[in-house]
């Protein structure tokens, strides 16, 4: 690996030694960035693992709920019941903070479910369909939100490690190596002046 372009002097030696100070300082801290973050995205994933487990439970409850309705109702009845429904739903953004960083995802707020068979003289199957979709959609609105931070998490883990693997590959040995380099240049120095003074001392000790 090519090292810094500096001279090799002891000003420059002192910079690249705070330098390589600093890079393993980041390094370390980075280190523990990415340890954290990744066991927050590993927790987040299982209860994305939690939920799928759920929703699939859900959609069954669900599905069965609404053949029963059809076969007590009839289609005739159960159109005209959902053209008769209408719900509004809220979207906000929501902050989260996982590992000291914050995220941004969605939440969204459901209706409570209206009762139909009161007034439109259907059955209780309507309402209990009703009830069911609406748990449903609740656990697809949390998982749409959980996987929000999943994603934004993954990809915060990946520009970490992209970071940690720069320090570790290129920035701290490159800087390894210019500290090396312009050591061993003082120190070759140094024995030449050591030399150069050998000699003079030699020298001048003869003329006397």
């Amino acid at each position: 690996m090519a090292r810094l372009p500096l001279a090799p002097t002891k000003a420059n030696l002192l910079a690249v030694k705070e330098q390589l100070a600093t890079a393993k300082d980041g390094y370390d801290l980075l280190e523990q960035k990415r340890e954290i973050l990744v066991m927050e995205l590993m927790h987040m994933v299982e209860r994305v693992k939690l939920l799928e487990t759920d929703i699939d439970k859900q959609i069954g409850k669900a599905y069965s709920s609404l053949r029963h309705m059809y076969m007590a109702v009839g289609t005739e009845q159960v159109d005209r019941l959902t053209r008769s429904l209408s719900y509004d739903f809220k979207a906000t953004e929501k902050h989260v903070t996982l590992a000291g960083m914050g995220f941004s995802t969605i939440d969204v707020e459901l209706p409570r479910p209206k009762p139909a068979w009161s007034f439109v003289n259907s059955f209780a199957d309507c309402d209990k369909v009703t009830v069911e979709f609406f748990a449903l959609l609740r656990l697809l609105t949390q998982m749409a939100s959980i996987r929000t931070i999943v994603w934004r998490l993954a990809r915060e883990v990946q520009k970490t490690q992209r970071r940690v693997n720069a320090l570790d590959k290129q920035v701290i040995p490159q800087t390894e190596e210019t500290k090396q380099y312009i050591e061993s240049v003082l120190e070759e120095r140094e024995r030449e002046n050591v030399f150069v003074l050998k000699n003079l001392k030699s020298r001048s000790g003869g003329a006397q």
